[in-house]
């Protein structure tokens, strides 16, 4: 691909993997605007014309289910951007030590979710990069097929923190770790307006 023809690129977010990978870190960059994130990461031939947030809607915890929400809503006020959603599914464990038996949860599919709309934008020729955020191993095979199928496009993949994963690296035509900085340059004001005038005030604390 030649370097100094103006690139299209759309970015696709698995919300999960960067939360995580933020959360490891500390809680002072959940409050992203994903948006500035990924413009601050491109090269000045690049231009971002879409943005895809893969998530899912958290259960069982009124204070995350809250700060969740409102974070999607702040999200929300961000132009040529879509949320897609897939399942939080709780399930249980037993313990075999103990017999303890404690909840949790799984996303469900975000990787299914990220590989379709990658897929489909492709074929539609709506990119000429994608820029992936995740250290999703399952993700290898799309962006493998990507690039046998579209050789003249590339999958570009940004790592979130405490998420570098050789085998993605290995598949991804450049990839970079997403540093502190470029995190906490990208935050959301404290105070976000929605269209409707509702002012939506960044959570006080992250759990």
């Amino acid at each position: 691909m030649e370097t100094n023809k103006n690139e299209k690129v759309i970015a696709y977010i698995d919300g999960f993997n960067l939360y995580f990978g933020m959360k490891q870190s500390s809680n002072d960059t959940l409050w992203l605007n994903i948006q500035q994130l990924v413009k601050s990461l491109l090269k000045p031939n690049q231009t971002l014309i879409y943005t895809y947030y893969f998530t899912s809607r958290v259960r069982n915890s009124p204070q995350k289910e809250y700060r969740q929400k409102v974070y999607i809503e702040a999200l929300e006020t961000l132009k040529d951007f879509k949320i897609v959603y897939g399942h939080f599914q709780s399930q249980t464990e037993i313990c075999r030590k103990c017999g303890h038996t404690y909840p949790y949860a799984n996303e469900k599919m975000t990787d299914v979710n990220i590989a379709v709309s990658m897929m489909e934008d492709a074929f539609h020729d709506k990119y000429d990069t994608a820029f992936l955020i995740t250290g999703d191993s399952d993700l290898v095979p799309p962006i493998n097929s990507i690039h046998i199928l579209f050789p003249a496009k590339r999958v570009f993949v940004a790592f979130p923190p405490n998420r570098f994963n050789v085998s993605v690296k290995n598949v991804a035509k450049g990839s970079l770790m997403i540093g502190r900085k470029k995190l906490k340059d990208a935050q959301f004001p404290d105070s976000v307006n929605k269209s409707d005038g509702y002012v939506l005030n960044k959570p006080i604390i992250w759990i």
